[in-house]
């Protein structure tokens, strides 16, 4: 597995050059899970976003009075995490490994470096973060209005 062509491949890196796919392949970190692995909890603070290289990840939300419910599965390419690195709260959700799996991580501090010699990459990665996230709440906009009253 090539860093740079998860990286590539990940709507979340399009219109990045490849010296600067490169030097965010060098940032990243491989992790590991096995099923039922947790990546995060939600209420936990983050500090990453993550990048699906293989295998499924599901969302879920807790719910009262004490279960959970799923919000999405997510699979090769997507990636998850961003919404803490935006607004600096805590996670929203927790992320689960439904398979074996592996991830791509990037911590803000990678990403501030990135920041430092390659300003336009960054602000690329800036404006994908903001596409997906509208196109969420767009999705979400739809299931609410779709939702009996």
């Amino acid at each position: 597995m090539e860093k740079v062509d998860v990286l590539k491949t990940s709507p979340l890196f399009e219109m990045l050059s490849q010296p600067e796919l490169e030097v965010l392949g060098e940032l990243s970190k491989l992790r590991r899970y096995a099923p039922g692995d947790i990546v995060f909890e939600e209420g936990d603070l983050g500090d990453s976003l993550y990048v699906i290289v293989s295998g499924q990840f599901d969302v879920v939300k807790r719910v009262e009075p004490s279960g959970e419910r799923l919000l999405a599965t997510l699979k090769d390419r997507d990636f998850f995490g961003e919404m803490s690195l935006v607004d600096k709260e805590y996670r929203s959700a927790t992320v689960r490994a439904r398979s074996d799996a592996q991830l791509l991580q990037l911590s803000a501090e990678n990403l501030i470096a990135f920041r430092r010699t390659y300003k336009d990459g960054f602000a690329f990665l800036l404006i994908n973060i903001a596409r997906v996230l509208s196109g969420r709440l767009r999705e979400t906009n739809q299931l609410l209005a779709q939702a009996p009253k």
